[in-house]
């Protein structure tokens, strides 16, 4: 089969990296998979070409989504298109009618929805509920990466729960860090082992690092070290509290890393403060390494 695989882009996401898994997962299936991006940029862009077509839609909004990805697949004709995070969810299947030509279209969704977007207003949430309502019945398959998310998007959508399949997120299992790369890792540290605490994942909102970071402070450990292993907007905000909070010296920024394995294998413990997850990838990679989670 030829599998269309959409998203925003290729930030270094967590439903990006599954995106990239689940395309090598196909590849080795003997499946021909292409990327299709409404902007090629980000820092898995790289990654992805290397093994995958990638193609540019080059469109910088999503209401301008629904006749580009109508022109892409009437071009290429794909068997397969896999579209994740609303509201790509709801625009591919209607992008797929305009198209005219026939595939199969699955979404997925990776967030519990009304709470990602909670605070947009009423009017925004009764605009996701009937684009949901709508775009949902037009597709082949509907997914959701967790119960809770499968009862999340039924509810908004007005769909029965058994109308989606629960398909949790992939985790690959590790390969063993180079020496290098545990080195690497060790050196940022700078701290000696016993009260290593490390987290992984995007500096945005839902993540709630700053919560993290107070907890932090009132920890009675001096040698206690704390490592943030990504990166986003929140940086500056993050150093800036780490600053006022008497911390800074402590606290590692580490920045994107590809494989965030020699910080899980290097760490005491693993934290996650989100405020929601739809499903924790970081709870199983850190599991998977026999870190203790919190």
């Amino acid at each position: 089969m030829k599998i269309s695989i959409l998203l925003p882009d290729l930030r270094g996401g967590g439903v990006e990296r599954i995106r990239i898994v689940l395309a090598h997962e196909f590849a080795i299936l003997g499946h021909d998979v292409e990327f299709v991006l409404m902007q090629a940029r980000g820092k898995l862009l790289k990654e992805a070409k290397y093994s995958f077509s990638v193609a540019n839609l080059a469109i910088p909004r999503a209401r301008a989504l629904p006749f580009a990805l109508a022109r892409y697949l009437r071009r290429h004709r794909p068997d397969a298109l896999i579209a994740a995070m609303w509201p790509l969810t709801v625009i591919a299947p209607v992008a797929a009618r305009l198209s005219g030509h026939q595939c199969a279209v699955l979404v997925s969704e990776h967030n519990t929805l009304s709470v990602q977007y909670r605070d947009w207003g009423r009017l925004h949430r009764g605009f996701m509920r009937a684009s949901m309502a709508l775009g949902y019945r037009l597709v082949d398959h509907r997914v959701g990466v967790s119960t809770g998310v499968v009862e999340d998007i039924a509810r908004m959508s007005g769909l029965e729960p058994g109308a989606f399949n629960v398909l949790h997120n992939p985790v690959p299992p590790h390969s063993e860090p180079s020496t290098e790369a545990i080195e690497a890792a060790e050196a940022l540290w700078s701290g000696p082992v016993g009260a290593r605490i490390v987290t992984v994942g995007s500096m945005k909102a839902q993540k709630n690092h700053p919560f993290l970071l107070r907890a932090f402070a009132r920890l009675h450990r001096p040698d206690a070290r704390l490592m943030f292993v990504g990166d986003g907007k929140g940086r500056e905000a993050l150093l800036t509290l780490a600053r006022q909070l008497g911390v800074e010296d402590r606290v590692i920024l580490a920045g994107f890393h590809s494989d965030p394995t020699p910080f899980y294998m290097t760490a005491d413990l693993f934290v996650l403060s989100s405020n929601y997850e739809g499903f924790g990838n970081v709870i199983v990679e850190a599991m998977a390494c026999g870190t203790p989670v919190v």
